[in-house]
């Protein structure tokens, strides 16, 4: 879901620039298409495989911390709260696939990483949110 709105976002957002630059809106465009190379040389920069390493190390702890939060709550949990537990289960094994794709390839882009961090970030709030909703 969140893939398909950031995909949409960046395609209105390339009509958009289209759309602009072909009815003479192009003031500033030297320096957008400039940030907007930067932008792309920092999508496809890779990570040093020590600094791969460290993260995914980090992220594996912190998935880890999660599940067992998660095994403590086990007990007498409410059909409403095993739903919530079961989608924070499938975002956490979405997110372990991604980290081990990385992990085989032993290459990721400094962009993706930042997207695999915010993402576990996302989950740790919502993890959060739920054990301030005992």
């Amino acid at each position: 879901m969140k893939r398909a709105v950031f995909t949409m976002f960046i395609l209105a957002f390339i009509t958009n620039l289209g759309f602009a630059e072909m009815h003479g809106g192009t003031q500033g465009t030297e320096t957008k298409q400039k940030g907007h190379l930067q932008d792309m040389k920092e999508e496809k920069e890779m990570m040093t495989p020590e600094k791969l390493n460290e993260s995914m190390k980090e992220m594996t702890q912190q998935m880890s911390e999660m599940m067992q939060k998660m095994t403590g709550k086990m007990k007498d949990m409410s059909s409403d709260k095993m739903k919530m537990m079961s989608k924070m289960m499938q975002d956490m094994s979405v997110q372990m696939h991604e980290m081990s794709l990385a992990m085989g390839k032993g290459t990721a882009t400094k962009h993706k990483m930042k997207i695999m961090q915010d993402q576990m970030m996302h989950m740790q709030k919502r993890m959060a949110e739920m054990e301030g909703k005992k």
